[in-house]
């Protein structure tokens, strides 16, 4: 990677980044975002937030998460359009950005489609180790799409998980999560429903992707002592526990005001009480409080997250020479002088007027 001058941007494809996850390897780029998200969080005062701006159509979501502390600066892009599968697309893709505070200059382009499902899965592990009971070694995977390896692997890496039962209404997706976790360390086990799935379970993680107040799991589906990953939920309208799920445990969420407009608490009254997880890595708040209490983790996926994995994944480029450093930027020799950029000697004419270039066809 050459060094920065100017207005220069490394820009990271997503090539560069699956050359970067190979050579650092996938189980420590999780470990480096789950550490970088828990040293952010612990900063939560020192962040400019706010909740993300949405657009929503009838088939998925384009959304912008900015957030940004004294010094830098971030942004994600980022969709949710679950039939895009069936055009040969994925149905979360995403890019990102780091910039100056001090000047506003773009510093860091990055993909962010892969880290997303790095950076959502140590979010969900990081969560986990805080409110699940210590003991915990089994985890239902309700919805076996593209993120699923990526939250087994990070469970087992930083949970301590070893027994994970599959459920996805497309029997393929659960037989392809079976597959690429074959010889990982785990017992496997794909079950014929959800509720075979979470039965027993220490843990239950969903992850799926339908646009609809769905219920995934219902009230009498929750044992005693359960934590639960509800991921899939990250939008209005977009729900995966059945409402008396969230009644009778202790919910968690990153950043209420967003939650409440797109998290599993949506279906919730305003004065529902829910505690943002930074607290419990702050001490604040116990997080769970006995053996026997049920916990969910209401996970919409929140930009601080982000800024941390393109902080990791940035430092982490740097040191594997990988990146292309891309004007972005014009670069001028006088900054107040931007039209020179666009001027070009003028064409004379046999009679010595100057003639204007024709209309071009953009």
């Amino acid at each position: 990677m050459q060094a920065q001058t100017h207005a220069t941007t490394v820009f990271l494809s997503a090539t560069d980044m699956v050359r970067l996850v190979r050579r650092v390897g996938l189980s420590a780029c999780i470990a480096g975002v789950a550490e970088r998200i828990e040293r952010e969080f612990l900063r939560w005062h020192e962040f400019d937030k706010s909740a993300r701006v949405a657009a929503y159509s009838e088939r998925g979501v384009i959304e912008l998460m900015p957030i940004a502390d004294a010094s830098r600066f971030a942004f994600k892009y980022v969709n949710g359009h679950p039939g895009n599968h069936l055009i040969g697309l994925p149905s979360v893709m995403a890019f990102g950005a780091l910039a100056d505070v001090d000047t506003g200059a773009p510093r860091f382009l990055s993909e962010l489609t892969l880290t997303t499902a790095i950076r959502t899965a140590a979010m969900s592990a990081l969560a986990t180790r805080q409110l699940a009971r210590a003991d915990s070694r089994s985890m239902a995977i309700i919805g076996n799409g593209a993120q699923s390896e990526f939250q087994a692997i990070t469970f087992r890496d930083l949970v301590g998980v070893r027994e994970l039962r599959l459920f996805d209404v497309d029997r393929g997706a659960s037989d392809k999560l079976a597959a690429n976790l074959s010889g990982q360390g785990f017992d496997l086990r794909v079950c014929a429903s959800a509720a075979d799935a979470v039965r027993g379970a220490d843990i239950v993680t969903t992850l799926t992707a339908d646009k609809a107040r769905a219920t995934i799991l219902t009230a009498r589906m929750i044992e005693p002592g359960m934590h639960v990953n509800a991921v899939g939920g990250d939008s209005p309208g977009k729900t995966e526990l059945e409402a008396d799920v969230l009644q009778t445990a202790s919910v968690f969420v990153e950043f209420e005001p967003q939650s409440r407009i797109e998290g599993e608490i949506q279906q919730m009254p305003a004065d529902f009480s829910v505690t943002e997880f930074w607290q419990v890595l702050a001490g604040t708040h116990p997080g769970r409080r006995t053996a026997s209490e049920v916990t969910v983790f209401d996970s919409v996926g929140f930009a601080l997250e982000d800024f941390a994995a393109l902080s990791f994944m940035r430092e982490c480029a740097e040191r594997q020479g990988l990146g292309t450093v891309v004007a972005l930027v014009p670069q001028m020799d006088d900054p107040k002088n931007l039209y020179a950029l666009l001027r070009e000697p003028a064409s004379n004419g046999a009679d010595g007027s100057v003639r204007a270039p024709a209309p071009a066809d953009c």
